[in-house]
């Protein structure tokens, strides 16, 4: 069951994709109409997503021990992961394709991808939504300090500012207050749906934007290079290999560590992109392998979830 489930899913959130492709390939938009459509992605959908997610659980200390046992396993893993890949490739780190497998390998898409198929997958787990939240948060602290570093070999790069101040890091600091107050009780249920409907929004404006970036890629460029294709195999399979048997065994809650299977499985975050483009690290590249994943997960998630 699990495996229609999450076939279904993927391909739901994979249809997105269609109308971006369709109204790229007509002209009705173009590529320079990507910022202002991922501004309001990154700074008001990501942030109320993140909301959304802390405010649709029920506060209770086992759930609170949970979101921080969550924190600290998928830093770790993370950094681990991160680390693992680029003691491998240290001796090429001078070639920026290199370099981009440490970060393309391991930042996914947990949130706008990640959250709709795990909460899916368990409907009786309303918990793996702050799961979602708190990966969201571990993966941006990792981004700006470890793999900054990865990417660029240089300390200097290391910044805990953005890290911390960050749209996801502003929606966590609001919500995870509420959600120890269980102010989802309190709160007007018109205020409650109206950041549950922004955050709903991240998803399909998510694709959409793929979408619309799709339909100016040059197909031959895209499934041409070897790199997209051992990026995606580390994303799509290594990682969420790595990051599940790292807690299989450990005396943990069934949905703790199907969350850490199926959002470790999600496709490259479209992070990997802006981080590669801020320190001239293969920019076409990271690109190509934020398509490319997203496009490739449909065949990699649902066969993952028959370990669970």
């Amino acid at each position: 069951m699990s495996f229609q489930i999450s076939l279904a899913n993927v391909l739901m959130t994979l249809f997105y994709i269609l109308p971006g492709f369709v109204i790229g390939k007509m002209k009705k938009t173009t590529t320079s109409h990507l910022p202002t459509l991922s501004s309001v992605l990154v700074y008001v959908c990501m942030p109320c997503l993140v909301l959304s997610s802390l405010l649709s659980i029920k506060h209770s200390a086992e759930g609170l021990k949970n979101m921080g046992l969550f924190f600290v396993l998928t830093l770790l893993v993370q950094a681990a992961f991160m680390i693992l890949v680029y003691l491998v490739i240290r001796k090429k780190s001078h070639v920026p394709k290199f370099r981009l497998m440490t970060v393309g390998m391991v930042l996914g898409n947990v949130g706008f991808f990640g959250l709709p198929i795990v909460s899916a997958l368990l409907p009786q787990n309303p918990e793996v939504a702050s799961y979602s939240a708190v990966y969201s948060v571990t993966m941006n602290i990792l981004l700006f300090t470890v793999g900054v570093f990865c990417v660029t070999g240089k300390k200097e790069y290391i910044s805990l500012r953005p890290a911390v101040l960050n749209p996801t890091m502003f929606g966590f600091a609001i919500g995870f207050p509420l959600y120890l107050l269980g102010a989802a009780e309190v709160l007007p249920p018109l205020l409650i749906g109206g950041i549950n409907a922004l955050g709903h929004m991240s998803t399909p404006l998510c694709m959409i934007i793929l979408g619309i970036r799709l339909s100016v890629v040059s197909l031959p460029k895209l499934f041409a290079r070897p790199t997209v294709y051992i990026i995606c195999l580390g994303k799509l399979i290594l990682f969420p290999l790595f990051a599940f048997f790292a807690v299989k065994f450990l005396p943990l809650p069934y949905a703790l560590k199907a969350s850490m299977l199926i959002l470790s499985a999600t496709p490259c975050a479209s992070v990997v992109f802006n981080i590669a483009e801020m320190h001239n690290c293969d920019a076409e590249l990271s690109a190509n392998c934020v398509l490319l994943s997203t496009l490739l997960c449909f065949m990699t998630i649902p066969p993952l979830t028959l370990l669970l």
